[in-house]
């Protein structure tokens, strides 16, 4: 059985984003979904770590995101776990998105899913460009350097 039910607060977050990607703008937006999934949403059974946001026409669809279908809802027999699904945002950001997404090598990823204290369902997209080897040994660097001062200010 799903572990507790999620009314707010943190679903899931895309960690392995933040060490792939350099992050150069954040914007909050709302997922059109199914009552079905929203429901598995609140049992945390959701993978983003794949997630992209892809253009189609004039919107912006989610995809590659997992939502897996509860164990206890047998009824259900269209849940269609990878679909793409569409992003709730006002026009003057789409096209914002749009133009920062033709830029060379732009990329915009989800970082994390949570409900806010509302009740709803948002997604924090990430947009920028992947690091290259170089940038990823860096930040490495920096995180094993956060670490061991941490632990020595920690023991003096």
């Amino acid at each position: 059985m799903p572990r507790s039910m999620i009314k707010f607060g943190h679903v899931s977050e895309n960690r392995k984003a933040r060490f792939a990607y350099t992050i150069e703008d954040t914007i909050e937006a709302g997922i059109e979904l199914t009552g079905a999934e929203v429901k598995s949403l609140r049992y945390g059974l959701v993978t983003i770590v794949d997630g992209f946001v892809q253009k189609r026409g004039t919107d912006l669809y989610l995809a590659g995101i997992e939502i897996q279908k509860l164990p206890t809802a047998a009824r259900i027999t269209n849940f269609d776990e990878r679909r793409s699904r569409r992003l709730l945002l006002h026009r003057a950001q789409i096209n914002r998105m749009i133009g920062q997404l033709n830029e060379k090598g732009a990329t915009i990823f989800p970082l994390k899913l949570y409900f806010n204290n509302r009740g709803r369902l948002k997604v924090l997209l990430g947009i920028g460009h992947g690091k290259n080897r170089a940038d990823k040994r860096e930040t490495i660097k920096r995180r094993e350097w956060e670490k061991s001062r941490a632990r020595l200010l920690r023991n003096h």
